[in-house]
């Protein structure tokens, strides 16, 4: 099993002291059932799964009366090999996005608190009018208050790492050097320079992931992740509202094109000659609804909130795994990030993707800074010690004018330099290498 942060989540809220039903969302295939298969055998007498999609029979359980004793009594009904033990049981609705009325039933359900509830489903974050697969309705009530929501991603660094073989001290003894602001063993450094390289490529997509550390193989690697985005083609095909279907399609496809231009905000028109936000900005909000992408907003003045200050209109997009861009790249490409002699504007797009994604995974929101009248920009600007921390994405090592400029006019406690290099601490910037942003 690979090991997933969320397990440490889930732990937390078994042992909650409130009434809540636990709904996990994310993009299809980050781990999301896997995790709740092992979760309630591991930590359960007694584990319950449904799944609308593939039994979508079991929704009689929750037409009608919505009362927690006539859906247990249904429940049984419908599934008698089942033991419903009060305390030690998990009940598992996953794809509950077919059923919304299992839905509406969880705050009864929470109340009841005769079993723990979790929920799940891909492409939950689409608004009612946005899906187009008819088996999906409107949920009546959302039950406020009664459920807590968590969203799940591909494996992070970190969890890379772990698949790895590597252990909590090892990564510890990493984070030492960070926190100490010493440089790290020149050889230590190389390592972990080649492994953030190997994890630029393979990603964090659970199944990837757990067939490369066993067979080391990339050709393995890009037949997976191919599969993998084709199975998001048929997501956009299958869900994507009406006339929407080629608008988004177009959309997604585009994302790797303009992450490989100099200038990477998003521009309608390099998805369709002459477009505006006027035909294709519907399309963006879907994209993202779906957490297939992820946009990174600039900002009118870098100060706090950073979501008050952020333009809609002016916005980068990031795929939602580094992985299935390089994917979408190809092989060849695949193997000049590995070996270190990627050349050209593409080589700056990957690495923004690989911060981005990384500072998603951490919590942050994204946002980044650049005025028209200036060639002033920031990669990413983050909320971190009371204060906006600029943090410029070098994929080399070469000098930082951008963040100089921003330090001297916003006057921000420090800025980050992430680098393919060592670290090292000059006057108010703190140069890290890429694989320590996982610190953040």
């Amino acid at each position: 099993m690979l090991r997933r942060k969320a397990y440490e989540d889930l732990l937390k809220w078994k042992n909650k002291k409130s009434h809540e039903t636990l709904l996990i969302k994310g993009a299809r295939q980050v781990g999301k059932t896997y995790l709740v298969r092992e979760f309630g055998k591991n930590e359960y007498e007694n584990f319950i799964e449904i799944n609308f999609l593939k039994t979508p029979d079991l929704k009689a359980i929750f037409e009608e009366e919505l009362t927690a004793e006539e859906i247990y009594k249904k429940m049984s009904a419908h599934l008698p090999s089942i033991n419903l033990v009060k305390g030690k049981t998990l009940i598992f609705l996953d794809e509950i996005q077919k059923c919304a009325k299992a839905r509406t039933s969880l705050k009864f359900l929470a109340e009841d608190d005769s079993f723990d509830i979790i929920c799940s489903g891909s492409l939950l974050g689409l608004h009612y009018g946005q899906d187009d697969d008819k088996e999906v309705e409107d949920v009546e009530s959302v039950p406020v208050g009664f459920e807590r929501q968590l969203i799940m991603y591909s494996l992070d660094f970190k969890e890379f790492l772990w698949a790895y073989g590597y252990k909590d001290e090892d990564i510890a003894y990493l984070k030492s050097f960070y926190d100490s602001r010493q440089k790290i063993p020149d050889d230590i450094a190389q390592k972990f320079q080649s492994l953030i390289k190997e994890y630029i490529v393979v990603g964090g997509m659970p199944e990837v992931v757990n067939d490369f550390v066993t067979h080391r193989d990339f050709n393995r690697v890009q037949s997976i992740q191919e599969k993998i985005l084709s199975s998001y083609d048929d997501d956009i095909s299958n869900h994507a509202k009406g006339v929407e279907k080629v608008k988004v399609r177009k959309c997604y496809d585009s994302v790797p094109r303009q992450l490989a231009r100099e200038n990477k905000k998003f521009k309608y028109s390099e998805v369709e000659k002459g477009s505006t936000s006027r035909k294709y900005a519907d399309s963006v909000t879907w994209l993202e609804d779906s957490n297939l992408v992820h946009v990174c907003r600039n900002v009118f003045e870098p100060y706090l909130p950073l979501k008050a200050n952020s333009k809609d209109n002016e916005f980068k997009i990031y795929y939602n795994d580094t992985g299935l861009l390089l994917a979408r790249y190809g092989f060849q490409t695949k193997l000049v990030v590995l070996n270190g002699t990627i050349k050209g504007n593409a080589k700056g797009g990957i690495y923004e993707n690989l911060i981005s994604e990384m500072l998603i995974k951490l919590g942050y929101s994204l946002h980044y800074y650049k005025t028209e009248n200036s060639s002033m920009e920031i990669e990413f600007i983050i909320e971190k010690d009371g204060d906006v921390i600029p943090v410029e994405v070098k994929a080399g090592n070469t000098s930082t004018p951008s963040l100089n400029s921003f330090l001297d006019k916003f006057k921000s406690k420090y800025g980050i330099k992430l680098i393919d290099g060592n670290l090292g601490v000059t006057e108010n910037k703190v140069v890290l290498p890429h694989f320590m942003a996982m610190f953040l």
